[in-house]
């Protein structure tokens, strides 16, 4: 596996619970995709995490770093990258619990609060941060945050600590809308905003899988069938974005593909089941290997190469492609949360669960590989703890190319690479 090149390692310092370094290339020693996730962790969480105009018992992450606390705040309202941010930590709380081969314990070190931790007071800084509510103009953003914190409502339950009572007016006030958004205009799916005038994957798969998580599987089905009839090219087997109603009331197809439009479809075919789903699942996992991926370079900051790897310049496996920086900064570890749900799903094929395995581990390595430590002059710096490291936007190119010094990181693209070897991570841990 890859060590750390002398760039990436200057001026960093161990972490007080971070593993040994792993093994020199070439030994046969498998990756440590835990430890890998604990630090990406570690890396968000400290140089974007912050309280919310400083009050206790609040958390919300920065949109771009290096700036002033204040500054970020009067920034645009990601409400969506937060919704992402809350699923990340999620991800980390579920190993904190630890497994059979691992013990439980905290990302952070016993002295900071766990992952469960801040992402409920992340959830407390949405709400402050959204004007003291949960509901905005985007159903997709809803429908992020709804998921996540369903998710944080299970943690809790895992972790044998007392469901917060908001959980669930969370889910109810955000389930009213997505009643209403999801109408038989178009011949059914859910509109995208509040202006209605656009049904896309966006909002319908994700709220499809919320249904389906909640028991609603009519109603997923529903949008699912709507999906697979107006928006799935059997001749590419992926989908496409949507059908917007332009100003003569015409529908009209928005016929591109993004990455992160498959994953949340992916996940909700997963989530009901049966034979027609399951083969559909299949098919979208197959084609986004043959049409979403890019050759990886997998270099690292200086060229050095990670276990399977070409050097820096040169043919490598296929990595997921990546939609660059801004909301796209999310796109491809969106795909890889929902791949990795397929590659431990003993229903579908050996085959396709290899695949969507090999995807995952190729894109987490290759954003593992071309990772860089922050140098103590940077003003990153003083955002983050000694440790830190910012990761690349796209997963073929090293980060010293991409965000070298002295560049300001956009934190959907950090959130992406976290997202992507906590995929990888939950690979490793085996069968759901």
């Amino acid at each position: 596996m890859t060590q750390p090149d002398a760039e990436a390692t200057r001026g960093a310092t161990a972490h007080p619970d971070q593993p040994r370094p792993e093994a020199e290339p070439g030994d046969a020693a498998p990756a440590d995709w835990a430890m890998r996730a604990n630090a990406a962790a570690r890396s968000v969480t400290g140089l974007f995490g912050q309280r919310l105009f400083f009050l206790p018992g609040t958390h919300i992450a920065a949109i771009i770093r290096p700036s002033g606390r204040l500054k970020n705040l009067a920034r645009p309202w990601h409400y969506w990258w937060q919704a992402h941010y809350l699923d990340c930590l999620v991800d980390t709380g579920r190993r904190e619990l630890g497994t059979a081969g691992q013990p439980p314990a905290k990302f952070d070190g016993e002295r900071r609060p766990s992952a469960g931790r801040l992402a409920s007071r992340l959830v407390t800084g949405i709400r402050l941060r959204n004007f003291l509510k949960y509901v905005n103009s985007y159903y997709d953003d809803m429908a992020w945050l709804a998921l996540a914190t369903l998710r944080l409502e299970q943690l809790a339950e895992e972790s044998r600590r007392p469901s917060r009572r908001r959980h669930g007016r969370i889910r109810k006030s955000l389930t009213l809308q997505f009643d209403s958004a999801s109408t038989d205009d178009l011949g059914g799916g859910t509109f995208w905003s509040t202006k209605r005038d656009f049904k896309n994957i966006p909002a319908t798969a994700p709220v499809a899988l919320y249904y389906a998580r909640t028991g609603n599987l009519a109603r997923a089905q529903a949008l699912l069938d709507w999906l697979d009839a107006k928006l799935f090219d059997p001749g590419r087997g992926l989908y496409l974005d949507g059908l917007r109603i332009n100003a003569a009331g015409e529908a009209v197809l928005v016929d591109a593909i993004y990455t992160y439009n498959q994953g949340p479809v992916l996940g909700a075919l997963l989530e009901l089941g049966g034979t027609a789903n399951l083969a559909r699942a299949a098919e979208v996992v197959d084609a986004v290997a043959r049409q979403l991926t890019t050759p990886g370079a997998g270099a690292t900051a200086t060229g050095t190469t990670g276990a399977g790897h070409a050097g820096a310049g040169t043919s490598g496996p296929a990595v997921l492609r990546s939609d660059g920086t801004g909301d796209g900064g999310l796109f491809t570890g969106i795909l890889t949360r929902y791949l990795a749900l397929a590659a431990r799903d003993g229903r579908l094929p050996a085959a396709t669960r290899a695949t969507a395995a090999q995807l995952v581990t190729d894109t987490a390595e290759a954003f593992w590989a071309g990772r860089r430590s922050i140098s103590p002059d940077e003003a990153l710096a003083k955002h983050g703890r000694p440790d830190s490291l910012v990761f690349s936007f796209e997963p073929a190119l090293p980060a010293s190319s991409t965000y070298p010094p002295g560049t300001a990181v956009e934190l959907s693209t950090q959130l992406q690479a976290w997202m992507t070897l906590e995929s990888a991570a939950a690979i490793a841990a085996g069968p759901r």
